[in-house]
């Protein structure tokens, strides 16, 4: 809740530059939203878990983008060969490329913040609050993590906090557009709690309306649709018995679509199903997977779920959504599910309409 006003701040400057180019035409402008969320959430990701160090974090960010889809396409492959990520192929020399000079920025960043910490403080944001944790000196021990170890994680969060984010903001926008009806329920909700101001961590809490239809938006696109887990001893699930070490594979996707879960229009988009909340919105508690369930669940689930709020809110306040004709409907999975041609969209100024 601390990171609301930098997640605004990163917003209202985006939506600054949209509203510019709708007022070149006449209150309207065609953009590609699914590349600005992209840009957004990394910026966003850059600032709350680097600090001033945002810049270096976003440089991080657009190598572990290409970094995704090498990795995918080499996962991939319809031959799997192990000693084939050894050989010096162009591909592979530009994945350790790019490995390299993540890590490398990344080390520089911690340890300029090792070096400069003369407050006890290594900062407030997400790197600053990880290595408050781990450093020895806080706690008498010797360092939970290694500086391998620690690089990973922000890795991490880069990934979890900046590539999921953007497309759930983007299916969002995509239902909100095909949906007027919401949009315009949606907006009313916006107006009654917030009015034109910017949203805060009080106001977001009123918004029910809005937390039922990103609820609903993760259901049915939920940006990943496979997790997989381990068993850690030997266990029993529906009468078939599962060794310790046994990988398991949890297809969200097909698991919020079955209707004898979720009923027949398990299909069709109902955001009031969570009406009563999450438990309660199919025949099984758990069956909505978005964020996992249990002591594994996704760590950045509430920084997620505020950072699509505002994002939406200050959508809402400011400019009506169509599609545009040029969108082709293609999901596409790699590794996130994202619309495979973008989201052009349609976005009017409300400033422009009311003052007509």
């Amino acid at each position: 809740q601390m990171m609301t006003e930098t997640i605004s701040d990163s917003a209202g400057s985006i939506m600054s530059e949209w509203k510019a180019k709708a007022d070149k035409g006449e209150g309207e402008a065609e953009i590609e939203l699914s590349s600005q969320f992209e840009e957004l959430t990394a910026d966003v990701i850059s600032r709350t878990a680097f600090g001033g160090s945002h810049k270096e974090g976003k440089q991080v960010c657009l190598a572990q983008r290409d970094l995704q889809f090498l990795a995918f396409s080499a996962v991939y492959n319809v031959v799997q060969i192990p000693a084939l990520g050894y050989l010096p192929t162009e591909k592979n020399l530009k994945i350790r490329k790019l490995d390299k000079e993540v890590r490398g920025i990344l080390a520089d960043i911690i340890k300029s913040r090792l070096t400069t910490n003369d407050t006890k403080s290594y900062g407030c944001d997400l790197l600053g609050l990880m290595l408050e944790a781990c450093m020895p000196q806080e706690h008498g021990h010797d360092p939970l993590l290694s500086m391998d170890e620690i690089i990973d994680e922000c890795k991490t969060f880069f990934f979890a906090g900046h590539d999921t984010s953007s497309h759930m903001l983007t299916w969002t926008t995509f239902l909100l557009s095909i949906h007027p009806e919401w949009q315009q329920k949606l907006r009313e909700e916006v107006m009654r709690e917030c009015g034109s101001a910017v949203p805060t961590a009080d106001m977001l809490n009123k918004l029910k309306l809005l937390n039922m239809f990103l609820l609903e938006t993760l259901r049915l696109y939920n940006p990943v649709s496979v997790i997989q887990r381990k068993a850690g001893s030997d266990l029993e699930i529906g009468g078939i018995k599962v060794p310790q070490g046994t990988v398991l594979t949890i297809p969200i996707a097909t698991i919020h679509r079955d209707k004898e879960v979720w009923g027949e229009d398990a299909n069709e988009f109902k955001p009031l199903r969570f009406e009563n909340g999450v438990t309660r919105a199919s025949k099984h508690p758990n069956a909505f997977l978005s964020f996992s369930s249990g002591p594994r669940s996704c760590i950045g689930k509430n920084f997620a779920m505020i950072e699509a709020k505002i994002v939406i809110v200050m959508i809402i306040q400011r400019f009506s959504c169509s599609l545009s004709p040029k969108y082709v409907h293609a999901p596409m999975d790699v590794i996130t599910l994202r619309p495979k041609f973008g989201l052009p969209m349609i976005l009017n100024s409300l400033d422009m309409q009311r003052h007509d």
